[in-house]
């Protein structure tokens, strides 16, 4: 029998959880929850709202290993973990003393988001968008990805009996293509860079053929971009239920930085952690760095750039939440920087040599950024401190090319000894 209009948006409203509308970033306007991301009044971006219950540490604690323990502050039925989905999150928050060692830091972490089922903190957003096309009744996901997403997207669809077709742009680690591809779904190459992409699957969304699509960052955007503030609930339970004093976040569209704040303000909010300061700074590489330009120079207005980085997963030239950015960096007292590609490939060496955890480019350029932060006097070292690797370093083999073998020698004690191996 079909449901009401009433019985329909009671059903809806019931697959969000505490979720209660859409909020226009700027205006405020508010909206029913729909696969819906612009206000019609000002055409800001719209994000989820909330009327939270009583939330307790020991709830949280209870619940399962992945992010559904927090699924109480996200926007998801109350029966998310019993569903067929990839199960993220809790992953580990690495005490990186060696590290802060070298560079001088009383007190560094590494949050590595690498142990994600395709290895990427992708994983955390696409779980959410997954959930809210269960509800909107789409068929097919889709997205356009530098890609980390192809692949989240991909297997998450693989896993929810979804079809699948995601949009890259060509030239993308071959890496990511494969893990892409392998899922089963179509995967489209667009010649441009991921700006083309976007724009192109604007396009496809008006159109007739994309009716029953699910885009997870464009009309799913608001749900997805919740499944970044996982990070934020993590760090804090992971360090007894306190906030970092200082926090390093890559930037790609920006919405990862935005979330992890909004996260901790939800935290201190429900009274699960004490109120206290955290700076929050922002990481991009120097060949796609609207953001920290705009850092530089004082400006609210993001000039889009053409990118030319090994950082692919961070080329974003125009970054929808970049003033979003520039706004949480500033309230917290925070900044944004950028590293070269030789500093980034550095920065990879120097976190897989002291902690053992081999980032791809997006963590180099987080652990650049640290490091350029600190000599420059701008970020504390007598500060807890944590620093985001947001992908695994075997997708981005080619960042670090020519490392291998220290020497090749017969099998013989003599040939080692003579190869000066001792």
């Amino acid at each position: 029998m079909a449901l009401t209009a009433t019985e329909s948006a009671t059903s809806t409203a019931s697959s969000f959880g505490s979720a209660v509308a859409l909020s226009c970033r700027e205006c405020g306007s508010r909206y029913d929850l729909g696969p819906v991301f612009a206000c019609i009044e000002c055409f800001g971006p719209l994000e989820v709202a909330y009327e939270f219950g009583a939330v307790t540490r020991e709830s949280i604690e209870r619940g399962p290993k992945s992010i559904w323990r927090y699924k109480a502050l996200l926007p998801v039925p109350e029966q998310v973990e019993s569903l067929p989905n990839m199960n993220p999150g809790l992953t580990p928050l690495v005490r990186a003393d060696r590290l802060a060692a070298e560079l001088g830091l009383r007190s560094l972490y590494v949050k590595d988001d690498s142990g994600n089922p395709t290895h990427s903190f992708k994983d955390r957003v696409v779980a959410m968008a997954v959930e809210a096309a269960r509800t909107f009744g789409f068929t097919t996901l889709s997205c356009s990805s530098t890609g980390n997403l192809a692949g989240a997207v991909a297997a998450a669809a693989a896993r929810a009996g979804f079809r699948s077709c995601v949009f890259i742009p060509a030239g993308l680690e071959e890496a990511k293509v494969v893990m892409a591809a392998v899922y089963g779904g179509q995967l489209v190459a667009i010649e441009g860079t991921y700006d083309d992409v976007n724009r192109f699957c604007s396009e496809l969304i008006g159109d007739p053929a994309g009716e029953e699509w699910g885009f997870v960052n464009v009309n799913l955007r608001p749900y997805y971009a919740e499944g970044s503030k996982t990070l934020a609930y993590e760090i804090a339970e992971q360090l007894g239920w306190r906030l970092p004093e200082q926090i390093v976040i890559p930037i790609a569209s920006g919405s990862q930085l935005t979330k992890i704040d909004k996260g901790f303000q939800e935290l201190v909010k429900l009274g699960l952690v004490e109120d206290r300061p955290y700076r929050i700074f922002g990481a991009q590489a120097t060949g796609c760095s609207p953001v920290a330009r705009a850092w530089e120079n004082g400006y609210d207005v993001i000039q889009p750039v053409k990118p030319d980085t090994i950082a692919k997963s961070l080329a974003i030239g125009n970054p929808a939440d970049g003033p979003y950015v520039l706004d949480v960096c500033r309230r917290t007292g925070g900044a944004v920087e950028h590293v070269s590609d030789e500093e980034i490939v550095d920065s990879i060496k120097l976190l897989a040599r002291t902690e053992g955890v081999f980032a791809e480019t997006a963590g180099g350029v987080t652990t650049g950024v640290l490091r350029k932060l600190l000599a420059k006097g701008v970020l504390d070292p007598e500060a807890e401190t944590v620093v985001l690797n947001t992908g695994d370093g075997l997708k981005t083999l080619n960042a670090v090319a020519g490392t291998g073998v220290t020497a090749t020698i017969k099998p013989s004690l003599r040939a080692f000894k003579d190869a000066g191996l001792l």
